[in-house]
């Protein structure tokens, strides 16, 4: 365990809004500060960070916590990993620590980049001679190859994993990094077998990962690695760790391994692809660290088109400039380069249309504009579109265009953009509204399946107040101590919280929230964060402890008289509420 001492100063001397900003953009609002959520994508700011407490909570995600957590969730960081970035960040020593899950990934990355080379040097032997025909057959060169350190997984169910073992790689560090699996017997085996491999690697160049592709007729045709201690494909982008070393901003984001070599062989050294099956709002934010524009450069197909349609909006809530490429009669890339070259990409790339060309060019597509009806929807669509997504210049020059085109006013044009703004304005503001409607800290409370009620809502709504309060004023749990246990709260994330508080005050150590990450989960982390969000201006008196205690007391033992009642009773019991709550409703309305 690291000192709480040690947890107490790393905080003390983290600014959490400096470290929070240096992710996404914060506005001062008050004692607190305002911005775009890092974790999802979204338009309006509801990621709030809470100076006085050191605690952070996204009202659109739920994604809470403290700068420790914060860490964690940005950075795909254990705990012990992130008090570790924290130090340094903070100028101070790092703590002394039995990390066995730290060690843990040391080892599978120094294992990673041992499998790297074995695969290298295999492409290169006399088993290789196939993958060596395979990656020239894709036009690439010797310096490609070992750039990117692409190799060959031999035909074999346990060679690489007898070469990894005499390297003195432990079965545990072996299943620890994907590259082999257990059978049904217990016996040890390559996952990767007759394939050509492509590393996969992270910012700070560390092999985390494998792609490999068949070169028989084994299916599937392409194995990934599985998600590891080092590896998260969500968080991962293809060949950053290459592109971020480019003097350009300009990064060109495809869809598949292949096609960003194939640039980069070609001169095209920010080429990079997203990991996984779909762009995450993690790696559009990892872009956004280093690009200032990106060109979406996916497949021509229907999969490729929807990649890029859902890119858009991910992108739209980032400051980075975004360009889409369509590739002209050829499927990818990696296709058009062999066919066409570089200088061609290049013009492409230069001629790149912003996303509200894009758009527009896909309800051209929609509509037979020969034809007067076809016209009429298409200029409704693009209004539409440029009232949503267009700054009053772009309307502007848009409408002047559409004007020239179909021969239609721009002033008419224009005043249905201003109509269109208008209506969409409004239908924002009922929005806001409904969302406050739901935001009430009892809408928000969401119980364990097989509790309900109103009964049960109050409970727990007392229950998350008293935990608030506890973390704001810890001298208030004097007054809470034996009047209520663990086991009594509803929620189970409250009830892991409030156990952790009563033992860290029997050991006679603090339990504000970021003492307390270290030994909670991400969702008691992110509940904790919430309730204090909730009650941010609130300072609790005893009075309002000993109401919070009343009221759970009082469920409590109402829940325990119809536990014990036999079905008859239990029957006359809800039939005797359900009459009283009649007349109070009927002496409500006299």
């Amino acid at each position: 365990m690291i000192p709480q001492t040690y947890i107490q100063e790393l905080i003390a001397r983290t600014n959490i809004e400096e470290l929070i900003g240096s992710y996404t953009q914060l506005k001062r609002a008050g004692r607190t500060y305002k911005g775009l959520c890092p974790f999802h994508s979204e338009r309006t700011p509801s990621f709030v960070v809470y100076p006085d407490n050191q605690s952070f909570y996204c009202f659109g995600c739920g994604a809470g916590g403290d700068a420790i957590t914060f860490v964690k969730k940005i950075n795909n960081l254990d705990y012990v990993e992130s008090v570790k970035f924290l130090a340094s960040r903070a100028g101070m020593k790092l703590p002394e620590e039995d990390d066995a899950q730290g060690r843990l990934r040391s080892r599978v990355n120094a294992l990673n980049r041992d499998a790297a080379r074995f695969y290298f040097e295999r492409m290169n032997s006399e088993k290789g001679v196939q993958a060596r025909k395979y990656w020239r057959g894709r036009g690439l060169s010797d310096a490609t190859i070992r750039r990117f350190g692409l190799g060959y997984a031999p035909d074999s169910f346990r060679e690489t994993f007898v070469h990894l073992k005499s390297k003195g790689y432990t079965e545990e560090e072996l299943l620890a990094s994907g590259i082999v699996k257990k059978s049904e017997k217990g016996n040890l085996y390559d996952v990767f077998r007759n394939r050509v491999m492509i590393p996969i690697f992270d910012v700070r160049g560390n092999v985390i990962a494998f792609g490999g592709r068949n070169l028989g007729d084994e299916k599937p045709k392409y194995i990934n690695s599985p998600e590891t201690l080092v590896y998260k494909k969500s968080h991962t982008i293809f060949a950053l760790n290459l592109a971020k070393k480019s003097a350009s901003k300009r990064y060109i984001l495809c869809e598949g391994y292949l096609d960003v070599i194939s640039l980069h062989q070609a001169g095209f050294d920010t080429a990079v692809a997203a990991c996984g099956t779909a762009l995450t709002a993690e790696q559009v934010r990892m872009l956004s660290d280093y690009a200032e524009e990106v060109v979406l450069c996916y497949d021509s197909d229907e999969a490729g088109q929807k990649a890029t349609s859902r890119a858009m909006e991910l992108f739209e809530s980032s400051t980075v400039k975004v360009t889409v490429l369509t590739l002209p009669n050829e499927k990818d890339p990696d296709e058009f380069i062999k066919r066409r070259g570089a200088a061609a990409f290049e013009q492409l790339l230069e001629g790149a249309g912003n996303t509200l060309e894009y758009k527009m060019a896909k309800f051209r597509e929609k509509y037979d504009l020969r034809q007067p009806d076809g016209q009429v929807n298409y200029l409704k669509d693009c209004i539409e579109l440029l009232a949503l997504a267009a700054t009053p210049t772009e309307q502007d020059v848009y409408a002047g265009r559409l004007s020239k085109e179909f021969g239609v006013e721009k002033r008419n044009i224009l005043a249905q953009l201003e109509n269109v703004s208008r209506i969409n304005g409004r239908r924002r503001q009922r929005q806001i509204q409904r969302d406050l409607l739901k935001e009430g800290a009892a809408a928000s409370i969401r119980l364990p399946v097989g509790i309900s009620g109103e009964q049960a809502l109050g409970v727990a709504m007392a229950q998350q107040q008293l935990v608030a309060a506890l973390l704001k004023q810890p001298e208030l749990l004097a007054q809470v101590k034996g009047k209520v246990a663990p086991d009594d709260f509803l929620q189970p994330e409250l009830k892991e919280a409030f156990a952790l508080i009563l033992q860290r005050e029997q050991d006679e150590l603090p339990f504000d929230l970021p003492t307390l990450s270290g030994e909670l989960s991400e969702a008691s982390m992110a509940q904790l964060s919430k309730i204090l969000a909730q009650n941010y201006e609130m300072t609790f008196a005893q009075e309002d402890i000993q109401l919070y205690l009343d009221r759970i007391q009082a469920g409590q033992t109402t829940s325990k008289a119809a536990a014990e009642m036999q079905p008859d009773q239990l029957a006359e019991y809800f039939e005797r509420i359900k009459k009283r709550k009649q007349t109070i409703e009927l002496s409500e309305q006299e």
